[in-house]
C-alpha cells in the first residue's frame, strides 16, 4: 500500500491526473472495504489535485446521503431531484457545471463553491454513489477533469 502521494505541483492538470491515477489504484488494490477505499480516494484527489471539496454521496434511504469527504462541512442529505448531485443521479451522467449559481435548483451547501463536477458510479444500471468535486473558482473544471475522473469512477465501480 502506498503511504504518500508523489505529485509534482509544477505538472499540468493532465499530468497530475496521469501521475495520481496509478497511485490511487495502488492505494486501494487489495482492500475490500468500500468505505476505506472511498476515504482514501477522496483524500488522494484533494491532496493530489488541490480540490476545494471532494466527497461522495451514497444512494440510500431514497436519497443521496453524505459519505467520506475532504473539505468544509457539507449537506448531509440530498433529494434525488435537487441540485447538481441530484441531476447526476437522475440523469446517470457526469454533470460539469462552470457556475453553480446558474444551475437550476443548485443547493448551496457552501457559499464558497463556485463550480462543480459530479460523476456517477453505475453498477448494473443503478447509481450506487456520486462523486462530487467543488471549486471555489468559477469555470474550474473542464474536459480533462471529466476524462480522468470518469476513469476514477470505473475504478470505484469495480469495488462493488
Amino acid at each position: 500500500m502506498a503511504e504518500s502521494l508523489l505529485i509534482d505541483a509544477n505538472l499540468s492538470k493532465e499530468e497530475k491526473y496521469k501521475a495520481l491515477l496509478p497511485q490511487i489504484e495502488a492505494l486501494t488494490t487489495g482492500e475490500t472495504d468500500l468505505i476505506a477505499n472511498i476515504s482514501n480516494l477522496v483524500a488522494a484527489l484533494r491532496q493530489g489535485m488541490g480540490f476545494f471539496w471532494v466527497g461522495v454521496y451514497f444512494n440510500k434511504e431514497g436519497q443521496l446521503v453524505l459519505g467520506p469527504f475532504q473539505g468544509p462541512i457539507a449537506c448531509t442529505r440530498i433529494p434525488y431531484h435537487k441540485g447538481v448531485c441530484g441531476a447526476c443521479y437522475t440523469q446517470q451522467k457526469t454533470m460539469l457545471v462552470p457556475d453553480v449559481e446558474a444551475f437550476p435548483g443548485h443547493i448551496a451547501c457552501s457559499s464558497d463553491s463556485k463550480s462543480e463536477i459530479v460523476l456517477p458510479a453505475i453498477v448494473n444500471g443503478e447509481v450506487k454513489l456520486v462523486l462530487d468535486v467543488d471549486s471555489d473558482k468559477l469555470n474550474d473544471f473542464d474536459e480533462v477533469d471529466q476524462k480522468y475522473l470518469e476513469q476514477v469512477m470505473k475504478l470505484v465501480e469495480s469495488w462493488y
